[in-house]
């Protein structure tokens, strides 16, 4: 027996899935710099809140002191 070489893709073919690779990059690109951009404004509402920094100076005194968490611990 011989080897026999694999069928050649079509240029289309080749062209189609090159497009779709590209495509679920740039749409990666899209939310990654969404993300950021709403993350450097201060108006996300779906990511950790931990970055999102408060504005009143008192809120901020409270969290790096550890104040306002489950204070039934014991």
């Amino acid at each position: 027996m011989t080897t026999v070489p694999k069928k050649r893709i079509s240029s289309s073919k080749k062209r189609i899935r090159k497009n779709l690779w590209k495509g679920k990059g740039h749409s990666a690109a899209l939310k990654a710099f969404s993300l950021g951009k709403s993350l450097s404004t201060g108006n996300s509402k779906s990511f950790c809140r931990f970055f999102s920094m408060p504005t009143d100076i008192n809120k901020i005194k409270r969290i790096l002191n550890g104040e306002g968490q489950n204070e039934k611990k014991r």
